[in-house]
């Protein structure tokens, strides 16, 4: 049992590091950690209506509308018409919202250089399965959990 222990307390450890750069990187940028995830989004589909945000992110429409509303105020996005459908709206990042995504892959890529680049493509390999299978377990438990 203690190996399982030892194992979560690193778990844990590594979440505090994360949590603790995600601060830092919302006092530089200004973007929540939410408002990010939404550019990110955007980045990998180019614009979407904000239905579609809301079932990316699993959140509620309201939830993004809110989200939206922010990054139209901090001029990171903008709403478009939507080309076939009169009753839709896109989200479209603006040259500020580009930067941001740009910047936002630029320093995901470095980081997992740093973390892995020193890491054999077979060791690698073993802790990304590891990793899916505890995120897998992990999420199965947080749903059986009233």
């Amino acid at each position: 049992m203690e190996a399982f222990t030892a194992t979560l307390d690193k778990v844990l450890h590594l979440a505090t590091l994360v949590a603790t750069d995600l601060t830092r990187f919302e006092r530089e940028s200004g973007l929540t950690t939410s408002r990010t995830h939404l550019l990110w989004v955007l980045g990998a589909t180019g614009p979407s209506t904000q239905q579609s945000l809301a079932a990316a992110l699993s959140v509620s429409a309201r939830n993004v509308t809110g989200l939206v509303d922010g990054l139209v105020a901090s001029g990171h996005v903008s709403r478009e018409p939507h080309p076939t459908d009169r009753r839709a709206t896109l989200v479209t990042p603006t040259a500020t919202g580009e930067a941001a995504i740009r910047s936002l892959i630029d320093s995901h890529e470095r980081l997992a250089r740093q973390l892995f680049s020193h890491v054999p493509a077979e060791r690698l390999a073993v802790f990304a399965a590891t990793l899916d299978e505890t995120v897998a377990t992990f999420a199965r438990l947080m749903e059986e959990t009233p």
